[in-house]
């Protein structure tokens, strides 16, 4: 195995390990990919680049608004997400887009299929962006991005979970 952290065969594993880590809802493990000043975000398909201070995001979240999240999400009194939606996500075309000593910008492909009691089987397709950092303690999520591909938004219901 290669000691490039941001080796590709790496951020694969390691994007692949996320993914897992979500559709289990092992959020607390999560959580601790997420670098301290992580920030979680799924930006409008109208201004995809928009900032989140003059941009109506779906998700803009800084770490604090991420733990408060997750804390939602794993309370049964969460409807949205009580009993949690089960989850299946497919990474692909991974690829390392710039890097420097401990920081690496990589961007990938997602399909996401959400099975919830009583509702069909809603599918999100799009695109990821993470900003990954090289820690000590291996690879940590620095930002991540989601764009979702799909023109209409209020069709695919409500994105309660982690996309």
């Amino acid at each position: 195995m290669s000691a490039d952290p941001f080796d590709r065969r790496a951020i694969e594993d390691f994007l692949y390990a996320e993914a897992a880590l979500l559709d289990e809802w092992r959020l607390d493990d999560w959580l601790a990919l997420l670098t301290e000043d992580a920030t979680y975000r799924v930006p409008p398909n109208d201004t995809p680049d928009g900032d989140p201070r003059g941009t109506l995001f779906i998700v803009a979240d800084d770490i604090q608004r991420i733990r408060a999240r997750v804390t939602r999400l794993k309370d049964r009194n969460a409807h949205a997400e009580y009993p949690p939606s089960r989850t299946r996500r497919m990474i692909g075309n991974v690829r390392l887009l710039e890097r420097s000593t401990h920081q690496a910008e990589v961007a990938s492909n997602f399909v996401v299929w959400r099975f919830r009691r009583e509702e069909r089987i809603r599918e999100y397709v799009g695109s990821y962006r993470h900003t990954l950092r090289s820690t000590a303690a291996g690879l940590r999520i620095a930002a991540r991005v989601a764009q979702i591909d799909a023109y209409e938004l209020g069709a695919l219901g409500s994105v309660s979970f982690i996309l």
